[in-house]
């Protein structure tokens, strides 16, 4: 039996950008665990798992420490590998079961679109001080949702400056913390970083489900529907964002930088 893996860079055109995920193709469903030590071996900030199902593959999305619901470079990154592989034609699309409903990705002229769940933020008027201690900037807005705090910010600068307090940041009771803030680069509407160190990621490189979150909010503020987004880690990605409805459009572009199958030694306890 072989069980392949692939490192796709996620968000990105080139080599070495993006976020990097790690994609496993399954003949079958594993334990939990197993998944669990594997992503803990990959050391990405999320490995998929794939398995083939009726109408389409079940995908599970796991980080180095536990599981998440919701995960956009990573099927990004899945999308990207089955079309590579032929499984799929690249005017077919591919529909993924998960845990946060069915994700569709569909390849929209050389850029792969995803179609995610709205997770628009809503105010939040009490925010805990450790969220804000941990920052050390002046919010303009937080709120939010059912995985993240939204944090806005007066400029670019402080997005690209920050650097949080990682020891505070894991007391703060969400998934993670996203701050952004309007984008000064023409062609640019907003930048952000997203940080999730309780999940073992303290900052992610480019995040999709961010744009979830993001998307909606910058969407209202500059009467858009239409964005692009910047994720400003080290690494750095875009993302276009398209609001239909209930749903966000999410696209980027990926690279296969590996590809290769686990030893025996690995799957003899799947």
């Amino acid at each position: 039996m072989n069980i392949p893996m692939y490192i796709v860079d996620a968000f990105t055109d080139r080599p070495f950008a993006g976020n990097p995920a790690a994609v496993c193709l399954l003949p079958q469903p594993a334990r939990d665990e197993w998944m669990q030590r594997v992503a803990a071996e990959m050391n990405l900030s999320e490995t998929a798992f794939l398995v083939p199902h009726e109408g389409g593959y079940r995908l599970r999305w796991f980080t180095p420490k536990a599981e998440v619901d919701l995960c956009g470079h990573a099927t990004l990154a899945s999308a990207h590998v089955l079309w590579e592989r032929g499984e799929h034609r690249r005017d077919e699309a591919i529909a993924f079961f998960t845990n946060s409903g069915v994700l569709t990705a569909v390849n929209n002229d050389g850029w792969i679109r995803l179609d995610f769940p709205n997770e628009a933020p809503m105010l939040d008027e009490s925010p805990p001080a450790v969220l804000t201690d941990a920052l050390a900037v002046k919010p303009l807005f937080i709120g939010r949702n059912r995985f993240d705090y939204l944090v806005e910010v007066d400029s670019e600068r402080i997005v690209h400056e920050l650097q949080p307090d990682f020891h505070l940041l894991q007391q703060v009771d969400a998934l993670g913390v996203i701050v952004t803030s309007r984008s000064m680069t023409e062609g640019v509407d907003f930048v952000s970083r997203a940080f999730f160190p309780t999940i073992g990621v303290p900052e992610d490189p480019v995040t999709g489900s961010a744009h979830c979150c993001l998307g909606p909010y910058w969407a209202d503020k500059l009467g858009k529907t239409t964005l692009v987004g910047y994720q400003a880690s080290a690494r750095g990605g875009i993302v276009r964002v398209t609001m239909a409805g209930e749903r966000v459009h999410l696209e980027g572009k990926a690279v296969t930088v590996l590809k290769g199958e686990l030893a025996e030694e690995a799957y003899v306890w799947l």
